[in-house]
């Protein structure tokens, strides 16, 4: 038995839909683009494909950073979705979805007294740099889906996320297309070709402060993030300040502590 049209029903009360920046790609370094970031974009290479009633359009981009994909998904109604993803990521996706159509292939039909109670079938996690990407084999009424979710650890938790829904009776067109455009532009993102360490937090009164590191085609950064309720601002400093950034630091550490040592006698002399 077929499926019927899978997907999330977009025009659902209270469901947030947030585009990524590509500034926040690996290829590109941060906040300091904001505004900018779709001057001298060059698209290198697009597919579309139509599944059930969405258009999804998979571009390879370039900009002066770098290269990467962008997924959109255009609803019946117009509704507009996409995410972003590295050249590596789309290959570690690619790899997903033939794991995710074998298991749809072994599925039985749609059965509401065996469904979990929040639709998911199966889940993946993919992790790069800053970004987490979800992925969802799920099942409602409409039918059977994968959601793909992506979440910047740099953006308050529990703030919104990128997503796109593709029907599930599309997995392998949609793995077949990044196979073709993986295979004329690769999937080497370039730089540093170790583990990242992991982003770090520590909370401070009211505010959190997340550590984050990243790469483009520059080298290896680090972005620091302050968020509070409704705000975030960061700074991004590249890898070869690190220990002058840190020397800096420890010496008005240093300073700090000797001033506090002093009584205020001595302190006044």
């Amino acid at each position: 038995m077929a499926d019927r049209e899978g997907g999330e029903d977009s025009s659902q009360q209270g469901q947030t839909t947030y585009e990524v920046s590509p500034s926040d790609m690996p290829g590109f370094m941060g906040d300091e683009e904001e505004g900018q970031q779709q001057v001298g974009e060059q698209e290198l290479a697009t597919k579309m494909l139509q599944i059930q009633s969405k258009r999804f359009y998979i571009d390879v981009k370039q900009n002066r950073r770098g290269r990467f994909m962008k997924v959109a998904e255009i609803g019946a109604d117009g509704r507009r979705n996409q995410v972003f993803l590295a050249l590596s990521t789309a290959a570690e996706f690619r790899d997903h979805l033939s794991l995710f159509s074998d298991f749809y292939a072994n599925l039985g039909p749609p059965n509401p007294d065996t469904l979990p109670e929040d639709g998911k079938l199966k889940s993946e996690t993919m992790v790069k740099d800053n970004r987490r990407y979800y992925l969802d084999l799920k099942e409602n009424s409409r039918g059977r889906f994968l959601r793909v979710s992506c979440v910047s650890q740099t953006i308050a938790r529990g703030g919104p996320r990128c997503q796109i829904a593709i029907p599930a009776q599309g997995m392998i067109e949609f793995r077949d297309a990044l196979q073709e455009l993986l295979d004329e532009f690769g999937t080497d993102d370039g730089g540093y070709k170790g583990e990242l360490p992991e982003g770090r937090h520590m909370r401070v009164e009211n505010k959190n402060f997340y550590f984050d590191i990243g790469q483009n085609n520059r080298g290896i950064y680090m972005r620091i993030s302050e968020v509070k309720t409704n705000f975030r601002t960061a700074i991004t400093i590249p890898e070869k300040s690190w220990s002058r950034f840190r020397d800096i630091f420890a010496d008005y550490v240093d300073k700090m502590k000797d001033g506090g040592e002093k009584g205020p006698s001595e302190s006044n002399k």
